[in-house]
């Protein structure tokens, strides 16, 4: 079966190639029986190619679970006599609630002040991605983010906010459309000193986009 696989997609569905056939093909299969207890019938036109589909496309949505903070951040490290505030605001996020395995999505705000290191800004995005790529809640995404950063940098401080909307309370149970939650991280300076905190906040609340 595992060989057949890989000649259902388009170039659009390819997986990770870290995620072998037989993985996928076993995800395939788990996808086909939940169609069927659901009433329909997996091998109707339209729902032929789904389990396939549906296998490669949460091979990516969680390949975060294959990657690490330290090896994608890699030599982009770079010696640094800055002592200031490095700010990255509005990161887009998309990942899913491990509760519904619905997704939730928004965007990430990170600050950093070095200890005689920086990183390259894309560096920051990489690693959001890293840990909103896996079966999550919001509250441990935020820490996750803020120590990998802390584990990585050694830097003085960091700050992290992430606000996001969760389709488990849009589309089901309380069925609240206009919903977001904030979640917050500080270690370090950011935790220590209410001056760099309230600066981040700030910096975050009145900053104006591009």
């Amino acid at each position: 079966m595992a060989a057949d696989f890989a000649s259902t997609f388009d170039s659009d569905d390819a997986a990770p190639p870290e995620v072998s056939p037989e993985v996928l093909a076993a995800y395939a299969d788990a996808v086909r029986a939940q169609l069927a207890l659901l009433g329909e019938k997996p091998d109707r036109e339209g729902l032929a190619k789904t389990p396939d589909r549906v296998a490669r496309s949460m091979a990516f949505l969680t390949q975060g679970y294959r990657q690490d903070a330290r090896t994608v951040i890699g030599d982009a490290m770079f010696e640094e006599e800055h002592s200031n505030m490095i700010l990255v605001r509005d990161i887009e996020l998309y990942s899913m609630c491990e509760h519904h395995m619905l997704p939730f999505f928004g965007k990430a705000h990170i600050a950093y002040i070095p200890d005689g290191k920086i990183v390259g800004l894309s560096k920051l995005a990489r690693v959001v991605d890293i840990f909103a790529r896996r079966l999550q809640v919001q509250e441990r995404l935020t820490v996750e983010i803020a120590q990998a950063l802390t584990d990585v940098l050694k830097p003085r401080g960091v700050g992290v906010v992430i606000e996001a909307a969760h389709l488990c309370m849009m589309m089901r149970g309380v069925q609240k459309q206009n919903s977001t939650t904030v979640t917050s991280a500080v270690i370090g300076s950011f935790r220590d000193d209410p001056k760099t905190r309230d600066e981040f906040l700030r910096l975050i609340q009145n900053g104006s986009s591009l």
